[in-house]
């Protein structure tokens, strides 16, 4: 090797390959063909960083190989309890290893031993050379290989210390070579090895501590007393096996040895066609222009100059932007707050941007030491207020709903809002990614914007903005103003080639961005001492629950800790596994714990103790505390760009979550009150779905059903049960309602089985018989399984896109997923067009009249504040307007209810 500038890298690519693979943002990360490439995304990403930061001449990336190693001929049972590599998983390895032979990596993998091994003979071989070698893992068990020239490293970690000799001691208490000894006496559950039973991490440190190794401990086994000793004694015999199996090798048969592991020029032909695959835009665009290659215009890197932004300081710089945006067709706009909750949010500055690049951004109260000085902000606003009130004067922006709230403190009603981004991008495909702006600049610019952590810091120490440095601030905020600009002139092109997409844009999404500002501005009236109380009486029910479950399980016990449970469940009560968790042991899940509950006392207490303490932590403790000073009341948020099938989400609080099956979730609802004088009203839509099923199925039974005004609940028991519709009894019904709604959702027999508890063939011959009886609607999921498999996605009534990325997928289990989710989503997404669309109907006739406030929206209910005067009006007017918005073969009807809360209203 060379004069070495950099440390010889070895890579283990096991440890990365799962590490990648249970990162929560990647697990679900498909190309448009359904294909799983959140792993290869992850370790690709991490052999880059590593690559950048390091930049080594000699490198290795190793991986297990398939099939059984040495360690299973010494012990069959080794790694046994693992479970195995999950199929789609299994489906990224390939794609994986051609990429890093295409960058010019060095790929190793060996049969018969593991990638540790081939690593520790590697850094053995280097480390005797006098090479410095740096490995890259998250395997504990590597720390045996740490010498002068060997250290680890863990990419993973946001630190990512590098793991030297004194990291080993003060990490694990021991040195590097007594790891093997203190591995073989923990033992490892995980890879099976057995070591000492009840022997932990503690006691290993100071039996070394003690006796110097494990052979050392083995000799003094005697002297060791108690429980432990005794366990000691037991393990001598597979001592040693236990050693041998977390022994690395450090002797494989290898080609090359580390000098000649060098890092090749990059395959960029071969990377071209895999980054092309795998749908990494990113990763293509560096590659084509690497290669000299024209870049189709979808895949140009903008350039952003940021040197160019102005800052605008003084009133003739002022006027002259004011004429600028004055003339312009169209211009972004962004506001600077003290806060991302737009109630308390104070405005900093406005940043604004045009079609020609030209961006700037207008302070109007950064207060920190040696601030200069600016525009004020109450002169600033009476300057824009006719700009910005104007409806002729087009502007665009990234959750333009946010900054319509903010200005609204300050006398602004934002019009003219013609674009959003964020909107812009959920439209054209809700499913694809996230739509906040940087990931959406990365994604269609390949821009990476400066990120807010990087001017403000992190954590408690972080600056609000109206304290961060001018020459941090103002690129910043000019940024933002121009990528929004570049963002609409990318995306809408896109949006208005598709009609569909850009209907639901323009009639639904865009007009409901100020209906949700009002709605949220509005807020809801709580009872804080109301909540206070029900906060103290679920706590006085959780200590009882919490004797009652130490009754049964004869000790006491942590009832929110999975590993306490599982330990008093199927050790002490022997009660049955259902299901296993990931990594083979019982699992304590909510739905495992519901059957469980069927027969058996301790889980159900532990259920209603779930339940209770989430209402108590989530809304009663909380509830209170989101009070706002100002108004007194509750101000929720609306999320437009969350859900898929185009469902509204709110945060802070959550109202879509709020229990509503048990008593104690539906008190809640009681401290959402109407101030003196008014009344609750609660406008909700009567089993739209089902509705909607008739409608699009068109199945002559479920369109009579409702014509009649039956109930179809009890009109498809008459059907399924084969009975007479008044001799349709209460758990008939139920049944019925559990198939019609299951149905709907892409149901098995298995799943309705469980449901209804009963057996899989009778729940299966419900099913023949609903299909036999409801032919149109069997007809209806199979036809749009077979058009979705065509064209990749489904649609609502009202053109709204659900892209479906793995509807043809090879794994099965994700491929009828997402045929359920086709059933579903044309439903689903239906209803949240209909209330979106009823709630932009009523938003009209409520400027018309005094005294009615909508105040919230759940799921398919609207809520009212109305005045007493004012009641009989709304009660016939608002379900009127809510029943027309949509023409369908069912009548659409919404049921009204009143009261002095939610809950009675509801």
């Amino acid at each position: 090797m060379p004069e070495q500038k950099s440390p010889f890298i070895l890579v283990d690519g096991s440890s990365y390959l799962f590490r990648a693979y249970h990162v929560p943002q990647l697990q679900r990360m498909t190309n448009s063909k359904g294909m799983m490439t959140g792993a290869v995304f992850g370790v690709i990403n991490m052999l880059k960083s590593l690559i950048n930061e390091y930049q080594p001449s000699h490198m290795a990336v190793v991986f297990d190989a398939k099939g059984k190693t040495f360690r299973n001929d010494l012990y069959p049972e080794y790694k046994a309890n693992r479970p195995p590599m999950p199929e789609e998983l299994r489906d990224q390895i390939q794609p994986i290893h051609q990429i890093v032979k295409a960058m010019g990596l060095p790929l190793l993998v060996i049969d018969g031993v593991e990638a540790d091994d081939v690593i520790g003979t590697l850094a053995d071989q280097a480390s005797r050379a006098g090479i410095e070698t740096l490995i890259s893992t998250g395997d504990k068990d590597m720390a045996q290989l740490v010498t002068e020239y060997v250290t680890l490293i863990n990419t993973m970690d946001k630190n990512h210390p590098i793991t030297d000799r004194e990291r080993v001691i003060e990490k694990f208490g021991v040195k590097p070579e007594q790891i093997i000894d203190y591995l073989a006496l923990v033992g490892d559950k995980v890879d099976n090895i057995p070591g000492v039973e009840k022997c932990g991490p503690k006691t290993a440190v100071k039996w070394l501590s003690e006796y110097g190794s494990m052979q050392g401990v083995i000799d003094n086994a005697d002297k060791i007393g108690g429980k432990i000793g005794e366990n000691l004694r037991n393990a001598l015999e597979q001592l040693p096996l236990s050693y041998e199996l977390a022994t690395i090798k450090l002797d494989c048969e290898l080609d090359k040895k580390p000098q000649a592991l060098t890092i090749d020029e990059p395959k960029l032909e071969e990377l071209k066609v895999l980054y092309g695959e795998m749908e990494f835009k990113r990763w293509l665009t560096e590659v084509l222009q690497a290669g000299g290659e024209a870049i189709e215009a979808e895949e140009e890197a903008t350039t952003i100059d940021r040197s160019q932004y102005e800052t605008i300081l003084d009133k003739s710089q002022f006027d002259k932007w004011l004429k600028k945006l004055e003339k312009a067709e169209l211009f972004a706009l962004d506001t600077e707050t003290t806060s991302l909750n737009y109630i308390d949010a104070e405005l900093v500055g406005l940043s604004f941007a045009l079609d020609n690049g030209e961006a700037a951004y207008l302070p109007v109260a950064h207060s920190y030491m040696g601030a200069p000085e600016q525009l004020g902000r109450d002169w600033v606003l009476a300057q824009m207020k006719p700009l910005l009130e104007s409806d002729n004067h087009k502007k665009v922006g990234q959750n333009l709903k946010y900054d319509k709230s903010v200005l609204a403190r300050y006398g602004i009603e934002l019009a003219g809002i013609k674009f959003d981004t964020m909107l812009e991008s959920y439209c054209l495909n809700s499913v694809a990614s996230r739509h906040d702006m940087d990931t959406l600049a990365l994604h269609h610019l390949n821009h990476a914007n400066i990120k807010f952590e990087e001017i403000a810091g992190k954590g408690k120490a972080q600056l609000t903005f109206d304290q961060i440095d001018l020459e941090q601030a103002s690129p910043y905020a000019a940024e933002d103003a121009d990528i929004t600009m570049k963002l609409h002139q990318k995306l809408w092109p896109q949006l208005a080639a598709n009609q569909g997409p850009k209907q639901i844009f323009e009639e639904i999404e865009m007009p409901l961005l100020n209906v949700l500002s009002a709605i949220e501005r509005n807020g809801v009236l709580v009872d804080g001492n109301l909540l206070g109380e029900k906060s103290h009486q679920f706590g006085e029910r959780l200590v009882e629950l919490e004797r009652e479950a130490y009754d049964i399980a004869g000790e006491e016990f942590n009832l929110g800790s999975p590993k306490q449970l599982q330990a008093i469940f199927f050790e002490k009560l022997g009660l049955p596994v259902i299901k296993k968790t990931p990594k083979g042991q019982p699992s304590t899940a909510e739905e495992v714990l519901q059957e469980l509950a069927m027969d058996y006392p301790l889980p159900k207490l532990i259920l209603e103790h779930r339940s209770l303490s989430k209402l108590k932590s989530t809304y009663t403790d909380k509830l209170p505390q989101m009070i706002n000073a100002t108004t007194g009341r509750v101000h929720t948020s609306y999320h437009q760009a969350v859900a898929a099938t185009g469902r509204l989400s709110s945060k802070d609080p959550n109202l879509q979550n709020i229990p509503i099956k048990t008593a104690e979730g539906r008190s809640i609802r009681t401290a959402f009150i109407a101030p003196k004088g008014y009344r609750i009203l609660a406008a909700d839509y009567s089993q739209i779905e089902l509705r909607i099923m008739a409608h699009l199925s068109q199945d002559k039974g479920l369109l009579d059903a409702f014509a009649k005004g039956l109930d179809v609940h009890s009109a498809t028991a008459a059907e399924v049960f084969d009975v007479e519709l008044e001799e349709v009894s209460a758990n008939q019904r139920r049944n019925a309602k559990a198939i019609n709604f299951g149905l709907i959702y892409g149901m098995s027999a298995f799943g309705l089985a469980k449901q209804i508890d009963t057996d899989r063939n009778t729940a299966q011959d419900y099913i023949n018989t609903y299909f036999a009886r409801y032919p149109g609607v069997e007809q209806y999921m199979e036809s749009t399984k077979t058009k979705a498999s065509e064209l990749g996605y489904v649609e609502t009534l009202f053109g709204r896109r659900l892209y479906l990325p793995e509807i043809n997928a090879k794994n099965g289990l994700r491929r009828k997923a997402a045929e359920r989710t086709a059933i579903n989503a044309p439903m689903q997404g239906s209803a949240a067009d209909i209330i979106k669309l009823a709630m932009l109907e009523v938003d009209q006739w409520l400027k018309t009249q005094a005294g009615i406030k909508m105040i919230m929206q759940v799921h398919d209910e609207l809520v009212f504040e109305v005045a007493d005067d004012q009641l009989e009006l709304a009660k016939q007017k608002i379900p009127e307007i809510m029943a027309s918005v949509a023409e369908f073969s069912v009548p659409l009807i919404a049921d009204v209810g009143v009261g002095d809360n939610w809950d009675q209203a509801h």
